[in-house]
């Protein structure tokens, strides 16, 4: 028994150590999806999926403590890999995608407190890591971490065009500092798009590309387009204020090209996928990455529903409430895949179990007369 339990122990150490630095994609996905099913009126589900966002942000919380303390060398070792480091704005994403969606019940007081903490975080990774890959040592060219990880910088940039939208509506007294705020970090994150974007495509067409490479990170290419439309969407409708009121036309046309290119994107991603799994053979199984696909799903819908009714497009609104359906499936198929993981994994195992118990067993057990050993 003290064996089990010594392996049981060990196995959640060593999960510890190598936990994924961009898990809190699992709390973006189900906070959007939850604001898609609040757009859909379905208030019911939408408060559940809130729940458990909150749950899995604050046990998320813990387990990234827990490992910066315990595990502080693997944790700066993914701050500096080229091919991880931009996952930790996941974080950045997470408390504002949950934020935006505690606002929408009343809680801004939650916001603002989120808010602020994920740009104290959002700072420390916007000039940490570009300036750590740019000046630090570099054992391998960094070319070759750039992968679809890195637009989750755009994603956590956008996301804080959208508290500030968010918390400038409500709060009308700071809506001037709140807009030129949005209108700033808004514009940040269609520029961080661009070079992003520039910087994948070379790589893409430059170096070798492996099954293993095209990882679910990639959707994040089509989430970042959704993130930067939904916020277009609600600076578009923030009370009227300079800053809004000077860039509302650049504002509203590059959200529909963005939306037009992000849509574009879908069957690509389509393709590379079907590449991965279908041609190539890669299994597809639970890994938390997957989250970075149900994100971009949902964000997508949100998106569309924003910026349809913003620019009183009824057909891209009418898009968006059918994509929920879509986000919300995807959602529930990756949630059930993880819950059921930890059981699909320990079947597997115990074959191998069982058969290293009984050539132990048979080391163990003396030969009886004329049994041959």
């Amino acid at each position: 028994m003290s064996r089990d339990v010594d392996v049981r122990h060990g196995r959640r150490t060593e999960a510890l150590r190598r936990l994924y630095p961009g898990y809190f994609a699992l709390v973006m996905a189900t906070g959007i999806v939850s604001v898609g099913a609040h757009d859909v009126e379905m208030h019911g589900l939408s408060a559940a999926l809130l729940v458990i966002g909150l749950v899995c942000f604050g046990v998320l919380v813990v387990c990234y403590l827990w490992r910066a303390v315990a595990f502080g060398r693997e944790l700066l070792a993914d701050l500096v890999a080229p091919d991880r480091a931009f996952a930790f704005f996941t974080f950045v994403a997470a408390c504002n995608v949950l934020g935006a969606r505690l606002a929408t019940d009343g809680y801004l007081a939650a916001t603002a407190v989120l808010a602020a903490v994920s740009m104290v975080v959002w700072l420390l990774l916007s000039y940490g890591i570009p300036v750590r890959l740019i000046l630090g040592p570099r054992p391998s060219p960094v070319l070759a971490g750039v992968n679809g990880t890195w637009f989750i910088w755009v994603v956590g940039t956008q996301s804080l065009a959208v508290a500030a939208t968010v918390l400038g509506t409500a709060w009308p007294a700071h809506l001037r500092t709140a807009a030129l705020a949005a209108v700033v970090v808004w514009s940040v994150g269609v520029v961080l798009y661009l070079i992003v974007a520039s910087l994948v495509l070379v790589r893409l067409l430059l170096l070798d590309v492996r099954p293993d490479d095209l990882t679910p990170p990639y959707w994040v290419t089509m989430g970042a387009t959704a993130i930067t439309v939904f916020a277009a969407g609600r600076l578009s409708t923030m009370p009227e204020a300079p800053a809004v009121a000077a860039a509302r036309p650049v504002i509203e046309g590059l959200a529909a090209v963005l939306w037009a290119f992000g849509t574009w994107l879908i069957p690509l991603l389509i393709v590379f996928g079907f590449w991965r799994h279908v041609l190539r053979r890669v299994p597809l199984t639970y890994q938390p990455p997957l989250w970075s696909i149900v994100f971009p799903l949902g964000m997508y819908a949100v998106a569309s529903i924003e910026f349809g009714e913003a620019a009183d497009l009824p057909i891209i609104a009418s898009i968006g409430r059918g994509w929920v359906w879509i986000g919300l499936s995807a959602w529930t198929v990756v949630f059930a895949a993880m819950l059921t993981a930890p059981l699909a994994a320990a079947i597997a195992t115990r074959p191998a179990s069982r058969r290293l118990a009984l050539a132990y067993r048979t080391r163990r057990t003396p030969a009886q007369p004329g049994q041959r050993r």
